[in-house]
């Protein structure tokens, strides 16, 4: 080959762009006020054939230099990237819209199609957000993939208009053949709380596309983290949930955990600092069993967890063979408890991936934690909202109004005022009324019935079967409903027993016999019982089985049984 040739080719290779066309103004501290202060940076633009990303963040931008820089884009078809972070600083609030304003209708002038869009560290509040409102809405978006607003205070009402622009970009992107196709969604720091936190959670559950949710700090509670669940659940390709520090409480971690068990791409969970607390933990750990198969990281720091409740979910990481993190740290295990937790995972080996638990709060003092928790806003909520039922332990409340006044009325009898005369009086048809009457679906009432039925047993033939029968069918009906209900099942009935601490301080340790507990090992010896919610209760027994001393024996069968089922 002639060396003229060589030259040719070498000289098309140079021009031939390998990755994107960028122009980087990142980080260079610019104070950029006027036309005339980004004349350079304008040109330079102007003369960039086929630019595709824009950097301009770590800069300041005033609203004439956002117009001027504008003006240079409305030609720039290709691009595609804009990180646009950190560019307002020491900027008026009043002077961000007009200058977003601006670069937003260059792009859609442009006819650009984005694929990144960064506005984060920019504290442009909801005004901010409306700036951008329409760019969101325009066909420049229907191409976006990844969206991040870190620590902008949009506010809850940014956070409305903003769900409000996603739908509405997905309903134009979807009548031009193409769907919006958003994958990564960054919005920390923002006070969204739960309005703006649902919001967006409808919007979420629209697009069905979400590889990555990150939304710390942002002062949600249990309605918007349900909310959040349930749009989750419609984003099957999701690999990192981010919902550090927000407040999970039991209600948000329970919907929490039914939304990730559907998961099976997620990799990364980070709910540190959500106060999932020890009912919440479990329910989590029911969720890394069932799923999850490729978890990498999972944070449950700081979420005042008893030791015992970690040993559930660090017994559920068991098998993940991707994990690389398990993060305990904060939680409330006391030294002993530390040392049995590392004890545990070193069994399993898997002491290298325990996080630190250097910063462990000790065992709770029940007093001051009682006092806490009754300040927590979750316990309001949560006490409004009984105070319009009935009581957890209310006939009503367990009982749901159907036909055949006359069983329901035999019925309520037995569960105000339970006894082995009114149990046995049922007769055949008791196992019936029991299912048909009782409201499954709810673990609560599940274990309330089931302490009531087994409270009456007594260690004579009829008696024994009548219970044994009941409590039986009763369970086999609550375990074959879905995955969470039985975790539910478990956990209530453990708060109940004494064996693990509430946040709800409307439900009431009942006084333990040895019914309860001889029913429960009679079902627990039974194919239909799940051997993980044996685990879990046998976890439970062996690091509190002295609040249950007072039937030492039924305790110790119990927990023979368990165990047996445990290592079977």
């Amino acid at each position: 080959m002639a060396s003229g040739d060589i030259a040719q080719i070498t000289e098309a290779l140079a021009k031939t762009h390998v990755g994107e066309v960028e122009l980087s103004y990142k980080g260079q501290g610019l104070k950029l006020d006027n036309a005339e202060s980004v004349k350079e940076m304008v040109q330079e633009i102007s003369q960039c054939q086929g630019l595709q990303s824009l950097r301009l963040e770590g800069n300041t931008l005033g609203v004439e230099a956002a117009q001027a820089i504008a003006k240079s884009l409305e030609a720039k078809r290709e691009l595609e990237q804009c990180h646009w972070s950190d560019m307002f600083t020491g900027r008026l609030r009043s002077e961000i819209p007009p200058a977003l304003i601006s670069l937003g209708n260059a792009l859609m002038t442009s006819g650009a199609r984005l694929t990144h869009l960064d506005l984060s560290d920019n504290a442009f509040g909801p005004d901010g957000v409306k700036g951008i409102e329409s760019l969101l809405k325009s066909s420049a978006c229907y191409t976006l993939r990844e969206l991040r607003l870190n620590n902008c205070g949009m506010g809850i009402g940014g956070g409305m208009v903003l769900a409000s622009a996603l739908t509405e970009c997905h309903k134009r992107s979807s009548a031009a053949g193409s769907p919006l196709r958003l994958k990564v969604f960054i919005a920390g720091r923002n006070r969204l709380e739960n309005d703006g936190a649902t919001a967006l959670a409808k919007a979420f559950k629209l697009l069905g596309s979400l590889e990555e949710v990150h939304m710390p700090q942002n002062g949600i509670n249990h309605p918007g983290i349900t909310a959040l669940a349930t749009a989750i659940k419609h984003n099957p390709n999701l690999q990192v949930l981010n919902l550090n520090d927000n407040t999970f409480t039991k209600r948000g971690s329970t919907a929490m955990a039914e939304a990730i068990r559907h998961l099976q791409c997620l990799k990364v969970v980070n709910f540190g600092d959500c106060l999932v607390r020890s009912e919440g933990a479990i329910a989590i750990a029911g969720a890394l069993r069932e799923g999850l198969p490729f978890l990498r990281e999972l944070n449950l720091s700081f979420g005042e967890i008893c030791e015992a409740a970690a040993v559930v979910v660090a017994k559920a990481v068991r098998g993940k063979d991707d994990l690389e993190k398990l993060d305990l740290n904060g939680n409330c295990f006391g030294e002993d408890g530390c040392e049995a937790l590392r004890d545990m995972m070193e069994g399993m080996n898997m002491e290298d991936l325990l996080g630190s638990l250097s910063d462990d709060e000790g065992e709770p003092e029940e007093e001051d934690d009682d006092e806490e928790e009754e300040k927590d806003d979750e316990e309001e909520r949560e006490d409004e909202k009984d105070a319009e039922e009935n009581g957890v332990n209310g006939t009503k409340d367990v009982i749901e109004d159907k036909e055949e006044p006359h069983c329901s009325s035999e019925l309520s009898s037995f569960l105000i005022s339970p006894s082995a005369e009114k149990l046995i009086s049922l007769g055949a048809k008791r196992i019936q009324l029991f299912e048909k009457q009782v409201d499954l679906s709810d673990a609560s009432k599940v274990s309330d019935v089931f302490l009531k039925i087994s409270s009456v047993y007594k260690d004579e033939p009829e008696v024994k079967q009548a219970v044994f029968e009941s409590t039986d069918a009763l369970l086999r009906k609550a375990f074959s409903d879905s995955y969470s209900q039985s975790y539910g099942f478990i956990s209530s009935l453990m708060v109940k027993l004494g064996l693990l601490k509430s946040e709800d301080k409307k439900i009431k340790r009942v006084t333990i016999l040895p019914g309860h507990l001889l029913a429960l090992e009679h079902a627990a010896a039974l194919e239909f019982f799940p051997a993980d919610q044996a685990d879990v209760l046998e976890t439970f027994l062996s690091r509190n089985g002295k609040v249950l001393e007072s039937c030492c024996s039924a305790r110790d069968a119990l927990k023979t049984t368990l165990m047996k089922r445990t290592t079977a």
